[in-house]
């Protein structure tokens, strides 16, 4: 769960008025826990952008899945290339058998797992989001590889080095903050994202100012408009403190 400095800090920015949206790869009911001790009321950006929710009522809002024919095509590669593979279906997660691999990443995340013997035999219609797990490097590699054959057809990045997630073509989580940023009338000008992980390369590049945290993704730091402590040292709440000391 979310450090009391960071709870207290997310919570006093929104007490302030100010728009607090959490920008997350997760699933929804994996972040709504985080917003419900924050509380925090706001829009939540979840799977990379694949979907937009309300937290008090589960509502999405907005909702981009995988076209099936794409889905199917990367979990053959995702499969032929030897590593795990996870598919979220109505904001569960399904996997063909529980592998140490499903077990770590759902623990990671508190989840329930769902296994359904051959993966993709089993999905029929369009899933969420796909995850393969498995060896940082090796999923380098794979990352090498499926970003030319799929270009145009998924978006494919790391959220953490042991996760290569996969998406709609259209979907990031900029264009997610931009949805919100719609429905609750807020510019790019007037944002400040902050960021940490390759995934978070297009929320930076939205937002008119941009903060990484100091053990940040090398491309994230290089879009960067200040860096900040890093995650273990609570960087963000530092940035909050700050920014509602100024706002007094």
């Amino acid at each position: 769960m979310l450090r009391p400095r960071t709870e207290e800090a997310l919570a006093r920015t929104r007490a302030s008025g100010t728009h607090v949206v959490v920008v997350t790869g997760r699933m929804f009911r994996a972040v709504r826990p985080y917003l419900e001790q924050a509380h925090l009321d706001d829009l939540v950006v979840c799977y990379q952008g694949a979907v937009v929710a309300d937290p008090a009522t589960g509502e999405f809002l907005l909702h981009v899945p995988i076209p099936l024919a794409e889905a199917r095509e990367a979990m053959d590669a995702v499969l032929a290339a030897g590593f795990h593979l996870n598919c979220y279906v109505d904001d569960l997660l399904y996997v063909a058998e529980v592998t140490p691999e499903a077990r770590r990443y759902a623990d990671f995340q508190h989840l329930e797992i769902h296994a359904v013997g051959d993966l993709r035999a089993w999905l029929d219609r369009d899933p969420t989001k796909l995850v393969a797990v498995g060896d940082p490097e090796a999923l380098d590699r794979l990352e090498a590889e499926l970003k030319p054959r799929f270009e145009g057809r998924l978006f494919i990045s790391k959220s953490l080095p042991y996760f290569l997630e996969f998406a709609h073509p259209d979907v990031s989580k900029g264009s997610g903050l931009d949805f919100v940023a719609e429905r609750l009338g807020f510019r790019p000008e007037e944002t400040v994202a902050c960021g940490d992980g390759e995934n978070d390369r297009e929320l930076l590049d939205w937002a008119g100012f941009g903060v990484a945290v100091a053990n940040a993704h090398e491309d994230v730091l290089a879009r960067a408009d200040l860096v900040v402590s890093s995650v273990h040292e609570e960087g963000i709440a530092a940035l909050l403190e700050a920014y509602l000391d100024s706002a007094t």
